[in-house]
């Protein structure tokens, strides 16, 4: 086959996969509501008053950050609800601080603590100081929640307002990711892009898509959906716990939603690009469910799909470059609607092919991790493959 030929049919796929995304996500993305605004500084509209929530906070070596998380949801604008802090076997001061901050009188009793010292075989701790808060809740909705996430004080009674208004079962509020370097806006951006080729924002209310959505900053659950899911023990071995929980909600028939929220929540996640690639090393394999082939085809796919249109623009020749520079088009058209959204400016476009090998790099590594050491070790706890496949839902 002629070279041209080859770049034709690489070209158009290309040109066709990204250039549907803008063609779907400028008329898609405005209806994903933004509870900033001002419709939605309001009371929830209940017959008993505002519903009841319990905010659960796992947290395992968190001392730097527990704090003033704590204290920031000690200072929610909403009249009914409780927190529930897990220091999930932290071998720092997180324990130590939560029950300093319990302690103190502003609290009012809002702020309980649970103190986890051993982990039960079969269990993530993570999901393990979920489901141990979640058996101790006593509110109509469980917010799930890092602790490491700042909140407004209106953030919640926004969230609630939209849910009930929505008639939602389960409701996702997108953080704004604090970014303090290039860095971090060029691997926040890349994710962010990514994210809406993925996952479809638009698409998560739309009964008949497959899209769904958790995160694990805000996710926000009535609780009777979230017992007839099968709680946080179904998920117990679950390292992407957090989009798991989304899925098992949308596939069961219940209503999600998703939603932004400017600066109503916040985190910053990691420092700089190696503090991200860090982080995700240790359980990115996970995503691809534990196995080498799927893991290896995503990895060729994601660099055929994000570094093919610049590389095709500069090998092809002639006419043959259009297609390319079609996709390379859209991309630049995307990074503009991030740059609108966010504080990463539309020129980091140009950075998206080291984005693009830095994310390819963290899948391999993570593979490679995993399967040289037969498991993971999450939160202090080393799992097995085998243990860790069996548990996937």
């Amino acid at each position: 086959m002629h070279w041209q030929t080859v770049h034709w049919i690489a070209g158009g796929i290309l040109a066709l996969a990204w250039f549907s995304r803008i063609v779907e996500a400028p008329f898609g993305m405005p209806h994903v509501a933004n509870i900033a605004r001002p419709e939605w500084d309001r009371r929830p509209a209940a017959p008993n008053g505002e519903p009841r929530v319990s905010i659960i906070v796992p947290a395992r070596n968190e001392e730097e950050s527990i704090r003033e998380t704590l204290v920031q949801l000690l200072a929610l604008d909403y009249s009914n609800y409780e927190i529930i802090a897990v220091n999930d076997r932290s071998t720092d001061r997180t324990g130590q601080v939560m029950d300093e901050v319990a302690a103190r009188s502003q609290s009012h009793g809002l702020l309980k603590v649970i103190h986890i010292s051993e982990l039960p075989t079969g269990w993530l701790g993570k999901t393990h100081a979920m489901w141990m808060a979640g058996q101790q809740a006593s509110g109509d909705w469980l917010l799930f929640t890092d602790a490491d996430v700042l909140f407004k004080p209106d953030s919640l009674r926004r969230a609630v307002a939209y849910a009930k208004a929505e008639r939602a079962d389960h409701v996702v509020l997108f953080p704004r990711m604090i970014m303090k370097g290039p860095g971090e806006r060029m691997m926040i951006a890349f994710f962010q892009v990514l994210f809406v080729f993925g996952h479809r924002p638009w698409k998560v209310a739309d009964p008949k898509a497959r899209d769904h959505m958790g995160v694990g900053a805000f996710n926000m659950v009535r609780r009777p959906v979230y017992d007839a899911v099968g709680t946080y023990r179904r998920l117990r071995m679950e390292v992407i716990d957090d989009m798991k929980l989304g899925k098992v909600i949308k596939n069961a028939g219940f209503v999600q939603r998703n939603v932004s929220g400017e600066d109503l929540i916040s985190l910053h996640w990691a420092k700089g690009a190696l503090g991200i690639v860090n982080n995700l090393i240790k359980n990115f394999f996970a995503v691809r469910s534990f196995q080498w082939w799927r893991t290896v085809v995503t990895v060729v796919g994601l660099g055929f799909l994000n570094l093919g249109p610049f590389l095709g623009v500069w090998l092809a020749h002639g006419w043959a470059r259009v297609p390319y520079a079609i996709a390379l088009g859209s991309l630049l058209a995307l990074y503009c609607g991030i740059s609108l959204r966010s504080a990463v400016p539309t020129y980091y476009f140009f950075l998206h092919p080291v984005g693009t090998s830095l994310f390819m790099y963290i899948l391999l590594r993570s593979m490679v991790h995993a399967l040289w050491n037969n498991g993971i070790v999450w939160r202090g706890t080393k799992y097995s493959l085998e243990e860790l496949r069996k548990g996937i839902v």
